[in-house]
Order: structure tokens, then C-alpha cells, then sequence
């Protein structure tokens, strides 16, 4: 019985999450980053049960961070998120480490990072990430412009607090252009599955993820 409830409590959400990323180089080795990116959830219900069209915004998400440039391609950054959900301003801090690895016809890149978020009269919440990401030109050996290239992100986090703890997967396939060597687009799905620990209910969730990055 409690196997066939937690399937029937299993929910969903689907919609977009529209980004644009700006890269610019500050002095040697340091680089800045501000990304922008919001979300609106178009369809939402409980798996063999209701279904419904619900379009509303959800929220919009503001961040800067920091890196800097440690041995021949690896990477430490910091930074700060902003986040506008409902009536409310949540606040996350952002720590991370990210190895990148080139081989014959693709590239691939590890990216370990912590971040804490402190929501009003909510206890503060941990989370621990790790992601790995492939990417493959279509064409060639390497991305060029004018190019198209395939992009596939996989990522574990683990999120505690006094609460409760948690466990989130994420894959986000993407197809992306490079339209020159400061101008891209990326294209995609970001599936993601929670609840998989301490929960009676798991979520899907379904983006359509369209992401634009710049550099400055």
C-alpha cells in the first residue's frame, strides 16, 4: 500500500525557463558572470490523476559570480543569487569548483559547488551539487562558428536543512549554435526529479530551457 500511494502522489509541473547569460573578462584571470532567468509554469497536475492548464509566472532569478581562473582549465567561483517568487525575496550564496577536460571530439567538465538560501522565517537551506556535462559539435573535431553542437548536463544534489533533507536529480539535453566565439544559443529539456528521499510525494518537473549566452 505505501508503494502504490507514493506512486499516486507522484506530481508534475511543465513550462519554460528563458535565461541570458553575460560573460565579461575583468583583469588576468577573473571573469564576471550575471545571468538572468525566470520560469512559468504552463501545466501542472498529479500523475493518474487531475491534469490542468495553469499558466502563471512563477519567478525570475538575478545573479552575479565571480570566478577566477586556477591551472591550465580548471576554475573557483563565488557569487550571489536574488530570487522574486510570489511576494516574497529569497537570497542564495554560491561557492563552486569546475574542472574541464577536452579529448578528440568532445569536451567534458565537472563542476562541484555548495550553495546556502535564506528564505524569511524558513531555517536555512543547504545544498551540495555535483554535474557533469558532455559536449559534442555536430561538425568536426571542435565548435566553430557558425556550427551547431549537442550538450547533455547531468546533476546530483543533495539539500539539507533543520527540517529535512533532500535529494534532486537533473538532465538537461540541449542543442545549441554557436553563432561566433561570443555568441551562442542553447536549446532544450531540463528534467527534474525530487523527492527521491524523506518524502511521501515525488516531482517531475518539465522545462522548455532556452538559454542565450554573451560575451562582453
Amino acid at each position: 500500500m505505501a508503494g502504490s500511494n507514493l506512486y499516486a502522489q507522484s506530481s508534475f509541473e511543465a513550462g519554460t525557463l528563458p535565461s541570458v547569460n553575460l560573460n565579461t573578462r575583468i583583469s588576468g584571470p577573473w571573469r564576471f558572470n550575471f545571468k538572468w532567468e525566470s520560469r512559468q509554469v504552463l501545466y501542472r497536475g498529479i500523475f493518474g490523476e487531475n491534469k490542468q492548464w495553469d499558466a502563471f509566472y512563477e519567478r525570475s532569478d538575478f545573479s552575479g559570480v565571480f570566478s577566477r581562473k586556477v591551472g591550465l582549465n580548471n576554475s573557483i567561483a563565488a557569487g550571489y543569487l536574488i530570487r522574486f517568487v510570489e511576494d516574497r525575496i529569497v537570497h542564495r550564496t554560491i561557492q563552486q569548483f569546475t574542472l574541464v577536460q577536452y579529448f578528440t571530439g568532445f569536451r567534458l567538465a565537472h563542476r562541484f559547488s555548495t550553495d546556502q538560501t535564506f528564505i524569511p522565517d524558513i531555517p536555512t537551506i543547504s545544498r551540495y551539487r555535483y554535474r557533469i556535462s558532455v559536449e559534442n559539435p555536430l561538425n568536426g573535431q571542435e565548435v566553430d562558428p557558425k556550427e551547431f553542437y549537442l550538450k547533455v548536463n547531468n546533476e546530483y544534489l543533495f539539500i539539507h536543512s533543520k527540517r529535512n533533507n533532500g535529494l534532486e536529480i537533473r538532465i538537461v539535453p540541449v542543442l545549441g549554435y554557436n553563432f561566433s566565439d561570443r555568441n551562442k544559443l542553447e536549446a532544450g529539456i531540463d528534467y527534474r526529479l525530487a523527492g527521491l528521499i524523506n518524502s511521501e510525494i515525488r516531482t517531475h518537473d518539465y522545462w522548455l530551457t532556452i538559454g542565450w549566452y554573451v560575451k562582453l
